[in-house]
């Protein structure tokens, strides 16, 4: 039985990973700052093993979102179909344009920051409505769920591992840009998803 879904639900799962999309095709894609988990992950395997992060990225996506769907359920998986296929699409037409800054890698702290705020929006809009646009985001909520911690600890953690393993070939400044942009989306995405509406009288 296919879950019934809500359309504002979709909606802010849709605006999430439209801008979840549009950072990461602006920002991230052009800085050299980039973010920890699965996509961070491929890159290390494909650096050492010369394992395509196409074959890589993938099983390890599909593997979360199996684990997603064990511990949170259909409805999980339903609102990441549309928080997933929305990312895709968006990212599609995003690239059909120009950057809107393309001398953003001349700004590392800058496009940290910047980047960070997009992931952090975008997917905490996605998670605050039980959906996750990339297979890091199901890893991270199936985690937090199991475990009873803060999301943005389990992003922590995982991009942590992922970054100190990327030590091994990629220069410790640039890591340090990527350390800090994780830092920041992963507390801005566990606020968002906690964060209470003042309702009105």
């Amino acid at each position: 039985m296919i879950p019934k879904l809500k359309p504002k639900s979709c909606a802010f799962a849709l605006l999430g990973s439209a801008i979840l999309a549009f950072g990461l095709y602006n920002v991230h894609s052009f800085s050299g700052v980039t973010e920890g988990g699965v996509l961070g992950l491929t890159l290390l395997l494909h650096h050492w093993f010369n394992i395509s992060p196409s074959v890589s990225g993938f099983i390890l996506n599909a593997a979360c979102y199996i684990i997603g769907f064990k511990v949170l359920g259909k409805q999980f998986i339903a609102y990441s179909v549309v928080a997933g296929g929305g990312f895709s699409l968006f990212y599609a037409i995003f690239e059909r344009f120009d950057p809107i800054w393309p001398e953003i890698a001349n700004y590392p702290l800058a496009a940290a920051i910047i980047g960070a705020l997009f992931v952090g929006v975008g997917v905490g809009l996605c998670v605050r409505i039980g959906s996750a646009p990339t297979g890091d985001d199901a890893l991270a909520m199936s985690a937090a769920a199991k475990f009873k911690i803060g999301i943005q600890w389990v992003y922590l953690t995982t991009d942590f591992i992922v970054l100190a393993l990327s030590v091994s070939y990629i220069p410790l400044k640039r890591l340090a840009y990527s350390l800090l942009t994780v830092l920041l989306s992963g507390q801005l995405i566990g606020f968002i998803e906690k964060f209470q509406f003042r309702k009105s009288a």
